[in-house]
């Protein structure tokens, strides 16, 4: 009997690593991977490939380290753990403004409420990402190297990850293969977020790393330089595209390093849905407020002997500190994402805004794409209608006076209601208005798009990039050929060419791209109402641009 036992365990034993050894392996140096061939598309996915040591322990607030050696070949075929995460505030007033955190956090009866897990995960061991390749792999007969997109989720740097919002709404890179006709490689990267992301303040600086969420998007854009042409991807043709933080993260690696990253790490940029919220230094009274509140949370504020706080939270346990995590980023002012990147002084050295009017950039075209009504999904639509606009500024930018306050409620006076007002303001000063800043600095080499498919809500363009995952049956709300070639195809065209005029299909119905240049044209991606698409060129609006020159004139205070 046990001789038949041994048999037959020899038997799956010689048929699995046959099975394996069937696979396209990858060699990377620290580790091999295998990865698997979709039966559907006949693409080649990796899944769950580590890029960087797991950021636990000493670890913890410090830049990403390379992956310790791996034995054997790991099989690539399920999505990766994702990233400990939270949400944004729900709360009617900031805590900035206010002076001080909501003492209900330090309830010991608050009870836990950290966001539902997913087979996914989370784990705070979430340094993976995800390689696409068209067609079935050869590592040994690449023969003609393809433009790479790397994808960064959105999620405002507190939630997301390569596996989506739910674990079943991934970001599937075989979409942006088949939107560039199987002439792109796709990496899709996980990075920390919220509090393990995104610590702000003294301690952190002195004794440990800043950003350590960008620093992780940073390291792996180096692994696609280093790795990415094993996968039969071109490291000198990388364009990098987010949606959202993810967006607002292209923004932040088109400023890192006072422009002047070396070698360069991409071409070109895109960025659908530019996020960009107060961005204060790391000692700001804000972000020094932040981080004595994560100390009180988690009980470090009373830790004994000479063990300094950043020390302690160290050792916090990882549920302990997700705890505080949530707690921390529900006290924030409705739709206001509070652990963000901060002004380090080393990878990003000044404000976005003051580093776009000196051209100081990463990169070189850049793709912008923002959404009609951006704010929409961050104002509480249930209150701020009897909210006067200038509370809502005045607990939006906790920094400003009632000189700046008075200015902006006169810039929106004749938007409509307050609740109109607040939806606008949001989108505008967050998402629009910043986008704009960051197109004046790559001048004639930038273009611009609008998505406005009603209600074109934040994040509904999503559904168009990643159409088999993002929506329920497959297919984007507004099903339609032509539209989708005009749009999702434009991305991708872009990223092959840095041009996003379709040259291969006559019927197109995309109106010539050209350069934005202060506000002349952008491409309107929009539907009629009886169905059919209405893609056409327009010219930005005169009020629209004045509002944005508002922001920028106070954005010192705004944090932007």
């Amino acid at each position: 009997m046990h001789g038949l036992v041994n048999i037959f365990v020899s038997l799956v034993f010689c048929f699995l690593v046959t099975a394996q050894t069937n696979r396209p392996v990858v060699d990377l140096g620290y580790a091999k991977y295998a990865g698997v061939v979709d039966n559907t598309t006949h693409n080649t996915h990796f899944l769950g490939i580590r890029y960087a040591a797991p950021p636990i322990g000493a670890l913890r607030w410090r830049a990403p380290e390379p992956p310790a050696p791996i034995a054997g070949v790991q099989s690539a075929d399920t999505q990766p753990f994702t990233c400990f995460f939270a949400g944004f505030g729900v709360s009617a007033a900031s805590p900035f403004r206010n002076g001080s955190f909501p003492t209900s956090l330090h309830d010991s009866n608050n009870s836990d409420n950290r966001r539902a897990s997913t087979e996914f995960g989370p784990s705070e061991d979430c340094l993976f990402l995800n390689v696409y390749t068209p067609g079935i792999l050869n590592p040994a007969h690449v023969t003609k190297p393809l433009p790479v997109v790397v994808w960064i989720h959105g999620g405002g740097y507190m939630s997301g990850s390569a596996s989506g919002f739910r674990g079943t709404d991934f970001f599937n890179g075989d979409d942006l293969i088949r939107e560039a006709g199987g002439n792109i490689v796709v990496v899709v990267i996980q990075y920390r977020l919220g509090v393990f992301g995104f610590l702000p303040g003294t301690n952190v600086k002195e004794r440990g790393d800043l950003n350590a969420g960008l620093l992780d998007q940073h390291f792996a854009l180096k692994w696609v330089q280093d790795h990415v042409g094993k996968f039969g991807g071109d490291p000198s043709l990388v364009t990098i595209w987010g949606e959202s933080a993810g967006a607002g993260s292209v923004l932040q690696h088109v400023i890192a390093q006072d422009g002047n990253t070396t070698p360069p790490l991409f071409r070109g940029a895109i960025t659908s849905s530019s996020f960009l919220p107060s961005q204060y230094n790391f000692d700001d009274t804000f972000s020094e407020d932040l981080y004595n509140e994560v100390v009180s949370l988690t009980g470090c504020s009373s830790s004994s002997g000479d063990q300094d706080t950043l020390t302690c939270l160290r050792a916090v346990d990882a549920g302990t500190l997700e705890n505080a995590n949530v707690k921390i980023g529900d006290s924030a002012f409705f739709g206001v994402f509070i652990f963000v990147p901060v002004v380090d002084g080393t990878f990003i050295t000044q404000r976005p805004t003051q580093a776009f009017k000196q051209k100081k950039i990463n990169g070189v075209f850049l793709l912008a794409i923002t959404n009609t009504n951006e704010g929409n999904i961050f104002v509480d639509q249930t209150t701020a209608d009897s909210v006067q606009t200038a509370n809502y500024v005045a607990q939006l930018f906790p920094h400003f006076g009632e000189a700046e306050i008075d200015k902006a409620v006169e810039q929106y006076a004749g938007v409509g209601t307050n609740i109109e007002k607040a939806n606008t303001i949001m989108g505008e000063a967050i998402f629009i208005c910043p986008t704009y800043f960051l197109m004046r600095a790559f001048g004639d080499k930038a273009f611009k798009g609008q998505f406005a498919i009603p209600p074109a809500l934040h994040g509904q363009d999503v559904a168009y990039y990643f159409p088999s995952t993002m929506n329920p049956n497959g297919r984007p709300a507004f099903d339609n050929v032509d539209f989708d070639n005009a749009f999702a195809q434009s991305f991708l065209n872009f990223a092959i060419s840095l041009d996003p005029n379709v040259k291969t299909d006559p019927s197109n119905i995309t109106p010539q791209w050209s350069a934005w240049e202060g506000g002349l044209n952008e491409i309107l991606f929009n539907r009629t109402e009886d169905g059919r698409p209405d893609v056409r060129q327009v010219q930005t609006s005169d009020e629209l641009l004045k509002r944005c020159t508002f922001w920028e004139s106070v954005s010192a205070l705004s944090g932007q």
